[in-house]
């Protein structure tokens, strides 16, 4: 007994020294320099990230009892996955702070900024990879929680990618040079130890002191490897091509990421265009790198400057920032081929779509609607001529045409897989929504296909899901015409995928829709209706709404009357619903299930049959009781 309390302390001890860590970094965010701090936005950006996790470290540390805990101290085997979790974890976090001190005032721009931003790419990828090791399931995380820790790892996996690749061995190496040397040497096993927690009674920050003990040297010191470890100098100098640095000249001044679309205004600076273009749209008339006033707002594509670094790319293996380079894209066997298509004239089009001429504009987006349908070519060389960002901005015009054109433009923009993430950055999802809700029936048509398009990426599917978007996809599909409910019923079913989704679709009144398709002599909607179903079902909170509908007898006549697909989701929705509920399971034996459900079973898809048996079964057992 006395074991197991004492495992219990020490889980809780270990826990509270998270939450403590978190609150360390946020008050270091607090004091980020001013101007002139060279990485005052990956500061920022990396404190906000971890200040996003607040909720979930509160969550675990108030976590009693722990079975969990107790299986976590008790281990003695610093290889344990069951410790390694909150030592990395905690390593990670620690790594970050220090980094964080030094960056927050860093101004110096010689060699020594370099091996920060690489420290800062070790942090980004640690950090990610500890978070996706924690046993949530055990600590019974709320579902709100884990959607926020899933958006903060998809954005430090963004942050990874735009650092550069890397793997654990460079990372353990690099952070040799962050924390310094001890006694004039350390080698990997002091890394390995310091992840561990030692068998002695103070667990609390054990990891913690012991990288606090390790004596700092400068962070510009050179990384230190042991002359003995051979092995681990050729790994290293396997890895080097992903340690380059990004040269200045490529990187947007305000976004400090690799361009893709750079563009030249008025006081001869270059920009990335999505960035330069939010500056504008905010009323800004003032260069944001020299503050110069703009003697005009037009955007100049620097085409040398693209050139450069998609060449720079391709020498460096460094993923391109575009689907084509030089006028060719990447086939998926590695090779190249021409992108055919009229550059100028498309490039003509996008430069009207920001003309002060309404009748001009109105054109030109109804061209780009028409040549973005015709081919994948069309839609790479309108993406990169740098259509979406203006186009984003025409999905609030109060002009209906222009509106609906715009909308219809991002949805086959989005079709070609590159344009999704530029849809994205250019912030379209929030007016994609918008015109959902407000827009003509052709524009919320095809805002809800887009959302549908948009969504074929996991991480898009959080980001609608929390943008509002299912409440106005409901509202469609209630609503809507027949193209426009069967446009929210395909968006509906993508992104109920993701768990976070499925309550927001119920607390939405989806179910009522549902039944209301299942039931209509006059809907042809029937499969899109059970299909969307049986993705909810799983859901507990769906679980309720779908029984307290009323739906469990429409689905029984169903198994009786369906065609063979309709059967099959029927009796899968069924088989949900009595998992663990004796009530359901009285109800639809009742209600005459047996009989149709052993036709099922004899005569259905294999699906089908399988899903039918294990719901005869549980009424077998249930008879036995």
């Amino acid at each position: 007994m006395a074991g197991e309390v004492s495992a219990t302390v020490a889980g809780s001890e270990r826990r509270e020294a998270l939450v403590e860590l978190v609150n360390e970094i946020v008050r270091i965010g607090v004091n980020v320099g001013g101007e002139g701090v060279v990485f005052r936005k990956d500061c920022t950006d990396l404190v906000r990230r971890i200040a996003l996790l607040t909720h979930l470290f509160e969550e675990i540390r108030d976590f009693q009892p722990s079975d969990l805990d107790s299986s976590l101290s008790s281990s003695s085997s610093s290889s344990s996955p069951s410790i390694s979790w909150w030592s990395d974890l905690s390593f990670a976090l620690l790594t970050a702070k220090r980094l964080l001190s030094v960056a927050s005032n860093f101004h110096s721009t010689d060699g020594a900024a370099k091996k920060i931003a690489f420290q800062f790419q070790c942090v980004t990828w640690k950090l990610e990879k500890a978070l996706a090791d924690i046993p949530y399931e055990g600590f019974n995380i709320s579902e709100e929680v884990q959607e926020q820790v899933a958006l903060v790892r998809a954005q430090l996996r963004r942050a990874t990618e735009r650092y550069g690749s890397m793997n654990s061995k460079l990372f353990s190496h690099a952070m040799l040079q962050q924390l310094g040397k001890e006694d004039g040497s350390i080698n990997n096993k002091v890394i390995s130890k310091m992840g561990t927690v030692s068998q002695n009674n103070d667990p609390k920050g054990q990891i913690i002191r012991r990288l606090e003990r390790v004596k700092s040297s400068p962070v510009t010191s050179e990384v230190y490897i042991s002359s003995h470890a051979d092995a681990d100098e050729q790994e290293i100098s396997a890895c080097k091509p992903n340690a380059f640095v990004i040269p200045d000249d490529f990187l947007c001044p305000i976004s400090l990421e690799l361009m893709r679309d750079p563009v030249i205004i008025s006081t001869g600076q270059t920009y990335e265009r999505s960035y330069i273009q939010r500056w504008l749209d905010c009323g800004h008339l003032t260069c944001p790198k020299t503050q110069q006033k703009l003697e005009n707002i037009t955007l100049t594509p620097n085409y040398v400057l693209r050139n450069l670094i998609m060449q720079w790319c391709a020498d460096h293996n460094f993923e391109q920032p575009s689907g084509s380079v030089n006028g060719k894209i990447k086939k998926s066997d590695g090779s190249f081929r021409d992108v055919s298509g009229d550059v100028a004239s498309i490039e003509a089009l996008v430069r009207q779509l920001s003309s002060q001429s309404m009748e001009e504009c109105r054109a030109a987006v109804a061209e780009i609607r028409s040549l973005s349908k015709r081919s994948t070519d069309n839609r790479i060389l309108i993406a990169d001529a740098g259509a979406i960002p203006v186009l984003v901005n025409l999905l609030t015009t109060e002009d209906t045409e222009t509106q609906e054109n715009a909308v219809t433009c991002i949805l086959n923009l989005s079709i070609y897989e590159n344009n999704k993430g530029l849809i994205k950055l250019a912030g379209a999802i929030p007016s994609i929504v918008q015109v959902l809700r407000a827009g003509s029936m052709e524009a919320r048509e095809n805002a809800a296909a887009t959302l549908f398009s948009l969504s074929l990426a996991d991480e898009n599917k959080i980001i609608i899901g929390a943008s509002g978007a299912i409440p106005a996809l409901v509202e469609l599909l209630h609503n809507g015409s027949s193209r426009g409910k069967k446009d929210a019923a395909t968006a509906l079913f993508n992104l109920c995928i993701y768990q976070g989704n499925k309550s927001r679709a119920i607390r939405a009144g989806i179910i009522t829709g549902l039944l209301k398709m299942l039931t209509d002599s006059r809907s042809i909607m029937v499969d899109e209706a059970l299909t969307i179903m049986s993705v909810l079902a799983s859901n507990n909170e769906a679980k309720v709404a779908i029984v307290k509908a009323s739906t469990i007898p429409v689905l029984i006549d169903l198994l009786r009357t369906g065609l063979p697909r309709n059967k099959e989701n029927a009796a899968s929705i069924l088989l949900s619903l009595c998992k663990r509920d004796s009530e359901n399971l009285e109800c639809i034996s009742r209600l005459g299930a047996v009989i149709p459900l052993t036709e099922l079973a004899k005569s259905g898809t294999e699906r089908a049959k399988r899903k039918a048996g294990s719901l005869l079964e549980n009424l077998r057992k249930l008879q036995q009781l």
